[in-house]
């Protein structure tokens, strides 16, 4: 199990971008498929997006798609959401999570584990 550290998050104007970021200490990380999240006051926890352990796949939420990009570089145990073109509706706590059977299903948030503390974004003029 991973020790997964969120960052990156703040105020931005709608249109404007932000990059997440999701770190882990431990080694495993490097075998790990990763997913975003987040969840809005008063709002279920929603997927995102998610990367396999090699980045070589990756799966969107079709509210983000064409707008965010996940990516990992495996040799600084991190995986990155970059978020363009926000909306205020993006607006919530975003978190990382491991999920422990590898198949990226954004739709079934009770394969995911791990999770980060979260880290805020609000998007706001």
């Amino acid at each position: 199990q991973l020790t997964l550290v969120e960052s990156g998050g703040g105020l931005v104007q709608p249109g404007g971008s932000l990059r997440l970021s999701c770190t882990a200490h431990e080694p495993n990380f490097y075998y790990s498929t990763i997913g975003w999240f987040r969840q809005a006051p008063g709002k279920e926890r929603e997927g995102v997006a998610c990367i396999s352990s090699s980045g070589g796949s990756t799966n969107y939420a079709d509210s983000v798609k064409g707008r965010f990009s996940i990516s990992r570089d495996n040799y600084k145990n991190t995986v990155y959401l970059q978020m363009n073109s926000l909306k205020s509706e993006d607006t919530a706590l975003y978190y990382c999570a491991q999920d422990f059977f590898s198949s990226c299903d954004l739709d079934n948030v009770a394969d995911f584990g791990s999770w980060g503390q979260g880290t805020q974004v609000t998007v706001s003029s």
